[in-house]
């Protein structure tokens, strides 16, 4: 697929570009759309770990920017994601203690992208986001990564509470952010292999997420403003992780 075509259309051009192992964000079908091509499409996209939604035709008809679609349209993807299982073989090569972020929706791209970028810098091993709810490895996520997209492996799972699950059983602590949590992100350790979960945006950690963290931290503020931007929010606590396992070495 190529990087100046955001979208593909029609049975055959998606069924293809499947077959092909293109890179793809997700599958969108018409709902009510039912017959034995449409099914192949499904099984093809499911095989290789890509999301399929099912809108209304007014939705495809929207994302397709036209109404010759035949109710299936594939988004582009700037890379495929990865695994959970990526992510942790990544970590224990880096021959330290993990540093993984796990974002619980987050939509925006220039959002997802900018914390893939500030996760780099802060030495984490990945990312890990989930497949519904929040927004996909997009060209637009790729530009405002600045180039870290292409560096970080990002994993994407079908569901964020089994994956918290997983990082516990693997000796991570999961740490999350809530700007109601009267614990300070200055208050709990870093240097020990960690999760750290944000919220999507104005919405925070959902409640299933939030019970499945060991420790909830807010960051303090000043002023009539009581909460920052998730990625802003990222970079604090990244950064706070990173000062610690640098004092710990010393």
């Amino acid at each position: 697929m190529s990087p100046l075509i955001d979208r593909l259309t029609g049975i055959n051009a998606v069924r293809e570009a499947l077959q092909a192992g293109s890179a793809i964000d997700r599958v969108v079908i018409a709902r009510g759309r039912q017959d034995t091509r449409t099914e192949e499409i499904v099984q093809l996209a499911r095989g290789r770990g890509i999301p399929v939604r099912f809108e209304d035709r007014g939705q495809i008809d929207r994302l397709a920017n036209t109404k010759d679609h035949q109710g299936v349209v594939a988004l582009a993807a700037a890379r495929a994601a990865g695994s959970l299982e990526d992510i942790l073989s990544h970590a224990k090569a880096g021959g330290h203690g993990g540093l993984i972020v796990l974002l619980d929706g987050v939509e925006d791209p220039h959002n997802l992208g900018a914390i893939i970028r500030t996760a780099l810098a802060a030495g984490a091993q990945g990312v890990v986001i989930p497949e519904r709810r929040a927004v996909g490895l997009t060209d637009t996520v790729a530009r405002a990564s600045a180039g870290a997209l292409a560096h970080l492996p990002i994993a994407r799972v079908t569901n964020l509470a089994r994956a918290m699950e997983e990082l516990k059983e693997a000796g991570y602590w999961l740490i999350g952010l809530d700007e109601a949590a009267d614990k300070t992100y200055t208050q709990v350790d870093y240097t020990s292999p960690v999760g750290i979960v944000l919220g999507g945006e104005g919405k925070g950690l959902h409640e299933l997420t939030r019970k499945r963290c060991d420790f909830v931290v807010s960051l303090p503020t000043s002023g009539p403003v009581r909460s920052l931007n998730v990625s802003v929010a990222a970079g604090v606590v990244l950064f706070e992780a990173l000062r610690q396992r640098a004092a710990k070495t010393k």
